[in-house]
């Protein structure tokens, strides 16, 4: 577990966010209630307060019924990452105790816990706005073993994480992590046009 993944992690959802259309934005996600807006500024606020928590600070506190427009929702996440990324890299970041909505763990298992977080919600983005999910190679096997040995140790209120749903055993890798984590992962039939 390196860093080096977590910034492979970063690239897979950056690509994503960048590739959303300007009126999929208010669309729906695999996560109730949540929009694409409300998805991708969830990954932004838990950026930042990941990168908060392993520098010994409380999170930053955002005005409530304030949004970033849809506009700066790309610079948003690559400013967030930006700091998580620098956050994780600072010497001693792995071996802290921190403390995180999963509760108080090493660095190291903060790590695991944020790429996962990418990834499904990369995965949500994905599934939202018709994109393929396309996993650095390794990167969905390693988290869904992390999140397996794990899965009992998340509190029950978790959000936006639900209930293990089924999953294919011959599916990819990204696809059984979102099923683990809640997701409902059977394939979308094709709509095709008649003759």
């Amino acid at each position: 577990m390196t860093v080096e993944q977590l910034s492979q992690a970063v690239d897979f959802a950056d690509q994503l966010i960048g590739a959303v259309r300007d009126d999929q934005w208010a669309g729906p996600t695999p996560c109730a209630g949540w929009s694409v807006r409300d998805l991708v500024t969830h990954v932004v606020a838990g950026n930042s307060m990941f990168a908060s928590a392993l520098r010994g600070g409380q999170p930053p506190a955002a005005p409530r019924g304030t949004a970033i427009p849809d506009g700066g929702l790309l610079n948003a996440f690559r400013d967030s990452a930006a700091e998580l990324l620098g956050a994780f890299r600072e010497p001693g970041a792995l071996d802290a105790i921190i403390t995180v909505p999963f509760g108080t763990v090493p660095g190291a298992v903060a790590l695991h816990l944020r790429i996962t977080e990418l990834l499904v919600h990369g995965w949500d983005l994905a599934r939202a706005t018709g994109q393929p999910a396309t996993v650095p190679g390794g990167l969905a096997e390693q988290e869904l073993a992390f999140s397996r040995s794990k899965l009992a140790d998340i509190p029950p209120d978790r959000r936006p994480f639900g209930p293990p749903q089924p999953e294919a055993a011959l599916a990819p890798a990204i696809d059984q992590l979102a099923a683990l984590l809640g997701r409902d992962v059977t394939p979308r039939p094709q709509i095709t046009g008649q003759a």
